[in-house]
């Protein structure tokens, strides 16, 4: 481009771009701009109000380059930034361009010396300035792990804008990231670049001269050292990176305003715990490193999270044999978390690891401070120890943010301002504003730029480090009171509203607090706490486990408040804590008797009470205590005396679904079905939610026993497509026990009814993975029983046997029966179509004995089918005889049953045996007519057997 070209200025308004001087001015005042930034608004004011399209745009301005189109939109919107409130002047046309509006017109530029403001330095200074090195920048000493877009992101801010500042808390890598990126950007920069280390300065008036110093420039006496400094630099295109700005802070912004005021060719990257609030100054918030999720337990999966990526290069630079494998990725990823992905931190645990080993460094980060002390040498002096680094932020606020950082550290989890006036109540709330504000701007407190809700967290390394100065200065137990008290009213105004808001909008509100009402339970049964707030607490906080399906924690924390209870304590506190310690140990425990007990104690209190909500609840646990010990034909009474205390929809719906299911277990599926549709059909408040109904939605229940109804009613397509769909809303509705529910007695033993193996497969992993994530020991046991069902059924008896075994023990030992006959029944069936029939033959018969001994009808015509398959295997004399006698009476209890799946195998059995006695005629008549009863199902295992044997008898 032309000297001449070069020399033009355009104006429009109160704007003018000076080409020559490659400045944006408002009313005469520079603004800062970034010098790409710069180079965008000269092609845009050359075509002024013509579309510049965006391949033009970034060819002509990086040239020979592949940048991306996110690269352009960082620029753009700092140009709309600089244009402040005529940001609209600058309009983007979706898919093409962009286009700079406004009446410009240019004329000549008259004045070609330099900017305006002071004049510039001496030639003689300037002389020494160009002397100088191109770049003082120190070297990489390891590769940065991790950064690769948070450089890119900064590079293109450097291009951008004049002025920017890394921000984040200590540790986070903020000198090295910015140091990475300048390397990269210094040759657009042909004053070179200098970097100055401002750490060491205990004056904040020492800066300009320390600037100085470094550039190799004299500083004269000067009443205002910072505008010598920017005089100095002149004209010159150089990139400056200060770096530790936080404790000279004040001193750090003149610099750097008065360097972007009259120093037009120079970029200034500063990095600081506080941003430096001058104008034109673009933030970047150092992120951390990108952490596992905590149940991620394969390591390569693992190694995929940059937070375990620099965690393994850093100990092996010290133990090059080692790795991250299954016997530690849980421990990497403990630390990972636990060490919130800062790096300095995870580098301290590295290097303790690579001596003391990964498990044990996972372990001792209670004492974190302790022992992670073994920082680099050469390191500043408040990188050598996590402790070291802390203190230097803390030891720089003053009085009235210390006091309330530590006050924050009783927050285990996100906090309001609303929560913190409740624990810092001696304060007016636009003094805890005040706080809160400055604190995070020094990022000692996170905010979450998703999070609109105004909610705010403290790193763990830091809360842990402010809860040591909280105790050092005896303020703990006042604040621990207070904490436990907001939270306290705060969940009893979720149980007020549990009744009317819709259960999802609820726990959205209401479970983020899970962090902090524990923090306030531990405070409350500790040896100085407060017993009678941590009962009331238990309480309270009842409704939330059982919907986060925390039933271990439920059932831990429920008896611990039981033991702590005196005999002051109100009665009806005492029978919801036993009616949510029996329900949790059900699902934890087992059917013990001690759940029974409780129940029976629930019942006494709430009938006392006339609490009808309870006496209901104490019959669905005594309805699901008779199922899980085999007792059917005693839960029918329990179901329907459930019924006949319901009064509104909601207990109706329940009340439906027990009878439904023991109905079903009793064989009787049409009435069954009746009653598990009537709950889907139901109108309930979709806010219903009383104690009765706190653990999983009652329609999502009742589906969770429909696929298992239709199926053998003889519809298996849409007991699978319900299977599925039940499976994916529970999923998806983020309500594990419901899932669990649909999946084991339901999902799991369909698909493999249904032979439909692969499904069958899914569905055992997804049970197999949500009963470990809860910690359900007897769904666990459930899942190893499917899929020993599902290595036989594929052919594999040995070690499906091997399986199936120990895990039927295991689940009898949860005193939990209600599935263990019908295990046994598909194992059995297993057996004799793989051909082990004495197996085969024993398992069934103990299962037809339990089976009528318990009333678990339902499984008992597939059963007898079995023992005649088996006896018919032996090959003993009058087997046939014995066989056909057993078929016949499978065809009976399948018809009496409605059971057309059971009927349609069973005489796909006696027809065969039929067959094989030349009894084609016989076989035909009595196959045909109930494979043709189906309408559906063609393509599945059991039809396309009889379709099979019927086109061989013909």
């Amino acid at each position: 481009m032309s000297e001449h070209g070069r020399s033009l200025v355009y104006e429009a308004g109160q704007w003018q771009v000076h080409l020559g001087r490659r400045e944006l001015l408002a009313r005469g005042v520079a603004v800062p701009i970034g010098a790409r930034a710069f180079e965008i608004v000269e092609v845009l004011v050359r075509s002024a109000n013509e579309l510049v399209s965006k391949d033009d745009l970034m060819n002509r301005i990086w040239p020979g380059a592949t940048v991306g189109e996110n690269t352009l939109q960082v620029h753009v919107s700092a140009i709309r930034k600089a244009f402040g409130s005529d940001r609209a002047w600058l309009k983007t046309e979706s898919g093409r361009g962009y286009r700079l509006i406004g009446s410009w017109t240019a004329r000549a530029d008259t004045i070609r010396s330099a900017p305006r403001g002071p004049q510039p330095a001496p030639i003689s200074t300037q002389i020494a300035l160009s002397q100088a090195p191109s770049t003082n920048f120190p070297g990489p000493s390891s590769g940065l792990v991790g950064r690769t877009n948070a450089i890119e992101k900064l590079q293109d801010l450097l291009s951008a804008y004049r002025t920017v500042t890394l921000t984040g808390p200590g540790g986070i890598g903020k000198s090295a990231l910015a140091l990475e990126a300048a390397r990269g950007v210094l040759p657009d920069f042909r004053g070179g670049g200098r970097f100055v280390e401002l750490a060491a300065l205990s004056d904040p008036n020492l800066v300009p001269s320390e600037v100085a110093r470094v550039l190799g420039l004299p500083l004269s006496a000067d009443p205002s050292p910072a505008a010598a400094v920017a005089r100095a630099i002149g004209t010159k295109k150089m990139l400056l990176v200060l770096d530790n700005c936080e404790h000279v802070i004040d001193a750090a912004a003149t610099l750097v305003e008065a360097i972007v005021r009259l120093c037009p060719g120079s970029t200034v990257l500063a990095t600081s715990r506080e941003i430096l609030r001058i104008d034109g100054e673009h933030v970047f918030r150092v992120p951390p490193l990108d952490v596992p999720p905590p149940d991620q337990g394969d390591p390569e999966l693992v190694l995929r999270h940059t937070a375990a990526e620099l965690f393994l290069e850093r100990v092996r630079a010290l133990d090059s044999n080692f790795s991250v494998d299954e016997s530690n990725a849980a421990a990497v990823v403990a630390i990972c978390r636990s060490l919130d992905g800062i790096p300095l931190a995870i580098e301290f645990a590295a290097a303790r690891a690579s001596t003391l080993g990964v498990h044990a460094v996972a372990a001792g980060l209670r004492d974190r401070f302790a022992l992670l002390t073994s920082g680099r040498r050469t390191a500043l002096p408040r990188h050598r120890t996590l402790r070291a680094a802390l203190n230097w932020s803390y030891d720089l606020l003053p009085e009235t943010e210390a006091s309330m950082l530590r006050h924050l550290a009783v927050f285990a989890g996100a906090f309001s301002l609303d929560s913190v006036h409740g624990v810092a109540s001696d304060l007016h709330v636009s003094e805890v504003i005040e706080r809160i504000t400055s604190l995070a701007a020094k990022s000692l407190i996170i905010t979450d730029p998703q999070d609109a809700s105004g909610y705010y967290r403290l790193l763990e390394t830091t809360r842990l480090y402010a809860l040591e100065k909280l105790r050092d200065n005896d303020e703990y137990q006042l604040i621990a009171r207070r904490h436990a008290e907001y939270y306290l009213a705060l969940i009893a105004q979720a149980e007020a509203e549990s009744a009317t808001r819709i259960e999802g909008d609820w726990l959205a509100t209401y479970g983020r607090h899970l962090d902090n009402l524990r923090a306030a339970l531990d405070w409350a049964f500790s040896e100085n706490g407060d017993v009678r707030i941590g009962v009331a607490l238990t309480v309270g906080v009842v409704p939330l486990w059982f919907k986060l399906s925390l039933m271990n924690e439920c059932r831990r924390r429920v008896g611990q408040a039981l033991a702590g209870a005196d005999t002051e304590v109100d009665p009806r506190v005492i029978m919801r804590l036993n009616a949510a310690l029996a329900a949790s140990s059900l699902y934890t425990v087992g059917a013990t008797q001690d759940v029974a007990t409780a129940w029976t104690k629930v019942l006494e209190i709430a009938d006392r009470l006339e609490d009808t909500e309870h006496r209901l609840w104490a019959r669905w646990g005594m309805w699901n205590y008779q199922l899980n010990h085999g007792a059917f034909r005693e839960s029918l009474p329990f179901a329907r005396h459930f019924s006949d205390y319901a009064t509104n929809p909601a207990d109706l719906a329940i009340g439906d679904r027990l009878v439904g299911i023991s109905l079903h277990y009793l064989g009787e599926q049409a009435q069954a079905r009746r009653h598990l549709e009537n709950v889907l059909t139901r109108r309930v408040d979709a806010a219903a939610n009383s104690m009765v109904r706190i653990q999983y939605d009652r329609k999502l229940a009742a589906r969770a026993f429909l696929p298992r109804v239709l199926w053998l009613q003889g519809f298996p397509d849409q007991a699978m497509h319900e299977a599925d769909s039940v499976v994916r809303d529970a999923d998806e509705a983020g309500q594990a026990l419901a899932l669990c529910l649909a999946l084991s007695p339901g999902a799991c033993p369909v698909a493999l009814l249904a032979g439909d193996l692969t499904t069958a497969e899914r569905f055992i992993a997804l049970l197999h993975a949500r009963a470990a994530a809860l910690g359900l020991g007897f769904w666990q046991a459930e899942a190893r029983c499917n899929e020993a069902i599902l290595l036989a059924m594929r052919g594999d008896v040995a070690a499906g046997l091997l399986i199936f075994h120990p895990s039927v023990r295991e689940l009898v030992g949860y005193h939990t029966n209600w599935n263990v006959t019908g295990f046994h029944m598909m194992m059995a069936a297993a057996l004799a179509k793989a051909g082990a029939a004495a197996e085969g033959l024993k398992m069934a018969e103990e299962a037809l004995a339990r089976s009528q001994r318990d009333g678990e009808l339902w499984c008992v015509p597939e059963l007898l089918r079995v023992r005649g398959e088996c006896l018919l295997l032996t090959g003993a004399r009058d087997a046939a005889v014995a066989a056909e006698a057993e078929f016949r009476r499978s065809l009976d209890w399948a018809r009496r049953q409605e059971a057309l799946s059971w009927e349609l195998r069973s005489a796909t059995s006696l027809a065969r045996l039929l067959r094989d006695n030349n009894g084609h005629e016989a076989a035909r008549r009595l196959l045909a007519p109930v494979y043709q009863r189906f309408r559906e199902g063609l393509a599945t295992a059991d039809l396309l057997t009889a379709r099979h044997l019927l086109e061989t008898i013909g």
